[in-house]
């Protein structure tokens, strides 16, 4: 199931060049471009405090939008590149390219868990510790998944639950070439802490023994 794809609103920007770049600033708005996908470049403006919530939010350069532009058509982008002032680290020009349907890119996909009720080492008081709450993944633009499920049912205190226990749409994999750990199941502090404490009275027995 494809994901939904969040909307990133800017406007046309008329005037290309330096000047028209400091302008744009002057106007309290962020300029930039958009290229690729077989047409011409679109210089774009975005308000300055609606890109910086946007890069404040995280993920901005590994997000992909549904770019919005008046009098344009509808385009999947993603950031390429934001040029920041070398003094202020403040945002000075955006770089956005146009992604076809069949295009591949690295995407974080959020971790969803379910069947917690039907786990028996939850109920007998385990706790679940999730080590990856959202994955890295390489993607399909036009088959993005909403989400990667976990399912709890049937385990235990001491299961691990890895990345190839999760079911992936055709064509997507992990950036990380390795069977990693989303989630384990353990043992609640206390009962640890009681484990422990009588693992070692019986070290202390079998030594005086």
């Amino acid at each position: 199931m494809a994901g939904e794809v969040p909307d990133f609103i800017a406007e046309a920007r008329t005037g290309t060049g330096k000047g028209a770049a400091r302008q744009t600033r002057r106007n309290g708005k962020v300029p930039g471009i958009v290229y690729g996908g077989g047409v011409d470049p679109l210089p774009i403006e975005i308000p300055f405090n609606v890109l910086l919530k946007q890069l404040k939010a995280g993920r901005f350069l590994s997000t992909l939008f549904n770019l919005k532009v008046e009098g344009q058509d509808d385009v999947r982008v993603i950031c390429r590149s934001v040029q920041r002032h070398v003094v202020k680290d403040l945002p000075t020009h955006v770089d956005f390219m146009r992604l076809r349907r069949t295009s591949r890119i690295n995407l974080f996909i959020p971790v969803e868990v379910i069947n917690e009720d039907k786990a028996p080492g939850l109920k007998k008081g385990g706790v679940l510790t999730m080590v990856r709450p959202e994955v890295e993944l390489m993607v399909t633009a036009g088959d993005i998944p909403e989400k990667l499920i976990v399912d709890l049912e049937g385990l235990n205190i001491g299961d691990t639950i890895t990345i190839s226990a999760i079911t992936l749409p055709a064509g997507t994999k992990p950036t990380i070439d390795r069977d990693f750990v989303i989630a384990n199941l353990t043992a609640p502090s206390g009962l640890v802490s009681a484990t422990a404490a009588e693992e070692a009275e019986e070290a202390d027995e079998a030594t005086e023994d």
